[in-house]
Formats: C-alpha cells, sequence, structure tokens
C-alpha cells in the first residue's frame, strides 16, 4: 500500500509536522528523506529494509559512497543529499556553540563533542575555550594518538589558554573502544591539567570522554 493510502495520522510527514520529528522511528525519519520507494514498496518499506542491510541508521549515515549506492533505491543523488543534510547538523551546532550566548545545556555541548570526536580511529584531545561568562572562544583539537602523561602537555594547554584569554576550559577526547569510562591515565591528566591551569586562574569545568554512544562527564560524576 502507498504511503498516500495510509490514513494521515500515520503517514510520517504528517505525522513529524503534528508532533514533532522526536515522535518519529528510525524508518519513518529515513523514509522522509528518501521520499518515494520503489516499485512494490513503499518509502517505508525501503527504509526499513536498508535498517535492515545496514545495521543501523548509524551505519548507513556512515557509509561510504560506495557502500551506499551498492544497495537499491540509493544513487549519487541521495547520497550527496544525505552528506549535504549531515555538514547542516553539524554546522547548525557549532554555530549554537559559537553564537556568543554563554553555554547553557549541557546536552548541547555533548553532541557538539561527540559529532566531532566519536568516528576518529585514533584518540583526539580536544578543549572548548571559554570566556568568563562561559561563552566559546574557539573550539580545538590539541593532540592525537594515545593518551597518557607523555602526550598531553599541561604546558602548552595553559600557553594557549593563555593566547586565547580563557577563563575557562571544557576538556574532550574520544575513546575508539566504544568505551567511555575514564582510564587512570585520563583521571591523572585531567588532574595535572586542572592544577596547572589553576596557576593561572583559568578553571576546568568539565573533560567529556566520547564512547560508542556513550558519554562520560567527569563533572556530573564529581571529579572535578
Amino acid at each position: 500500500m502507498a504511503i498516500n493510502d495510509w490514513p494521515v495520522q500515520e503517514r510520517p510527514r504528517e505525522k513529524l509536522l503534528e508532533r514533532g520529528p522526536q515522535a518519529l522511528s528510525d524508518a519513518e525519519l529515513l523514509a522522509i528523506f528518501l521520499r518515494t520507494g520503489m516499485r512494490g514498496k513503499s518509502a517505508v518499506d525501503l527504509a526499513r529494509d536498508l535498517l535492515k542491510e545496514f545495521g543501523s541508521l548509524r551505519a548507513l549515515l556512515d557509509a561510504d559512497a560506495k557502500q551506499f549506492t551498492e544497495h537499491k533505491g540509493l544513487g549519487l543523488a541521495k547520497y550527496a543529499q544525505l552528506q549535504a543534510a549531515m555538514e547542516i547538523a553539524r554546522r547548525h551546532l557549532q554555530e549554537t556553540l559559537q553564537r556568543g550566548e554563554p553555554l547553557k545545556d549541557p546536552e548541547v555541548t555533548k553532541i557538539f563533542l561527540q559529532r566531532h570526536l566519536r568516528d576518529y580511529p585514533f584518540e583526539v584531545f580536544a578543549a572548548l575555550f571559554l570566556d568568563t561568562r562561559h561563552r566559546v572562544i574557539r573550539f580545538e583539537e590539541l593532540f592525537r594518538g594515545t593518551l597518557d602523561a607523555s602526550s598531553v602537555y599541561p604546558r602548552e594547554v595553559a600557553r594557549r589558554a593563555l593566547e586565547l584569554n580563557a577563563a575557562a576550559v571544557i576538556f574532550a577526547h574520544n575513546h575508539p573502544s566504544g568505551v567511555a569510562e575514564p582510564s587512570q591515565a585520563d583521571r591523572a591528566i585531567t588532574e595535572k591539567l586542572r592544577e596547572a591551569l589553576a596557576l593561572f586562574d583559568i578553571r576546568v569545568l568539565d573533560h567529556i570522554i566520547i564512547g560508542d554512544g556513550e558519554i562520560y562527564s567527569f563533572a556530573e560524576h564529581g571529579l572535578l
């Protein structure tokens, strides 16, 4: 049955307009993006098949052009549209954090950091430098590679914070293993950085670890 033949309240587009995008399933959201189905399949049927073939929505979104276009119903035009939509979402998050407004929503900050760091196959240590009102001055990736006492340099971090005239910092790094729990090295690095920056009256507000779908906040666990 074509989607146009469904009851109005069950059609993905109408459901989104009436109840908001959060009310839709992954398949329904994907169906709106696909717009049309295939012979004998509605857009929702095709979306369900694709999610089953890829294994998850994230796997579909992370697929390269070759992997994406190997599936029926998906071509280079759809791939380009999807990449454009994802980049719009990334830039929206970045603008949200760099609009000159103080950070008020920890979840937006976490999503921003997750989008930037989640997919690296190696560890990346980054920082959000903030002013006295906790407005974002700059987001920067500072170090790459296995994080330990010899690979993250508190002196360099302090120097960069002073260059940017930062009053506070939120640190973040990813765990390619997917597990977001902090290691002893993570705890040690955080304490060294906190002590080094405290000499210049620069506060460490949080250290966020990005896993595969998991996010760990030092501040929320009382470790700062």
